[in-house]
């Protein structure tokens, strides 16, 4: 299990850097300069907010959902004119607004095919 080191000058958390000049992993204080080596040279990284594309959630029975919006737009599947819309919920800062819409004919998941060929993403 991961341990959290804190800074005995300040009490703020100690984060890992790397001394490049030394070629030694420590423990180092944002706030003051404390520096403390490190034990155990094993770091984890867990970065919550990296996604590998933007895809569709699950679609299950969209097409019969009460509260989304319909719009007029033809599945590029069996060319019905009926399809509900959702947003993209990623939380990144550079997210752009992506609506994917549902056929309730089909359930064919699909964007805008109005949109550039550069912007689209794959479902």
């Amino acid at each position: 299990m991961a341990t959290l080191y804190f800074c005995t000058e300040c009490n703020n958390l100690l984060y890992p850097k790397g001394d490049s000049a030394r070629q030694q992993l420590l423990y180092a204080c944002r706030i003051c300069p404390t520096e403390q080596a490190v034990d155990n040279a094993c770091v984890y990284r867990n970065d919550l907010l990296t996604v590998t594309k933007e895809q569709a959630g699950v679609t299950t029975d969209l097409g019969t959902d009460p509260t989304l919006a319909h719009s007029n737009m033809p599945c590029p599947r069996c060319g019905h004119e009926d399809a509900v819309f959702y947003q993209d919920q990623s939380k990144r800062k550079e997210t752009r607004m992506i609506l994917f819409y549902v056929c309730v004919k089909c359930n064919h998941t699909f964007l805008d095919p109005s949109l550039p060929q550069e912007s689209r993403i794959e479902i």
